[in-house]
């Protein structure tokens, strides 16, 4: 598996209460850093207070391998109750040139929402590359072990994944549950 190849992962978590409850977890940035492994808190930029196609929002992420680092995010797609994605860029050059280009991200990130009998189907997919990353970092490194190093990563990511979805899981349906 080749890091140029922008690999990916998926997972999915079917949630007891309304896409609009969803939703609103769903588009709420700072509520994945209370159960990601990595995300460590999230605020707008640019005077931002809400998801809005072009708005951006910077992450703090830590990682025991590379240590803090930020990184600046902007919403490429929102369709209300039904998809919220956005791109992750090295806006400080923490991994190689500054890239503020939403063409050349570290990673893509979705929400897509579906509804179901009873509730939501989420699911939470990611895509790596083609920019640069603390991943393109420890392939320079290493480059005998790209599979496996990116391999591992996205086992992590969807570690993180599953957390963030049991969260919002637990959110929701608490919150369907006390309505």
């Amino acid at each position: 598996m080749s890091y140029a190849d922008m690999p990916g992962t998926q997972c999915e978590i079917f949630v007891a209460a309304a896409p609009p409850r969803v939703w609103e977890i769903v588009t709420d940035i700072e509520a994945p850093a209370r159960w990601s492994p990595e995300l460590q808190r999230a605020e707008w930029l640019d005077g931002a207070a809400a998801p809005a196609l072009g708005a951006r929002f910077a992450g703090y992420n830590r990682h025991p391998l590379i240590g803090d680092w930020r990184t600046v995010s902007q919403i490429t797609e929102l369709a209300p109750e039904r998809a919220f994605a956005w791109c992750v860029l090295d806006a400080d050059g923490r991994f190689g040139t500054t890239t503020p280009d939403p063409a050349e991200p570290m990673a893509t990130w979705r929400f897509a929402l579906t509804p179901e009998a009873g509730g939501t189907l989420l699911r939470q997919t990611v895509r790596i590359g083609p920019g640069r990353s603390g991943l393109s970092a420890a392939i320079d490194r290493m480059p005998e072990k790209e599979d496996r190093l990116v391999a591992h990563r996205l086992g992590e990511l969807r570690d993180g994944m599953h957390a963030t979805l049991n969260g919002i899981k637990a959110d929701a349906e608490q919150a369907q549950q006390a309505s």
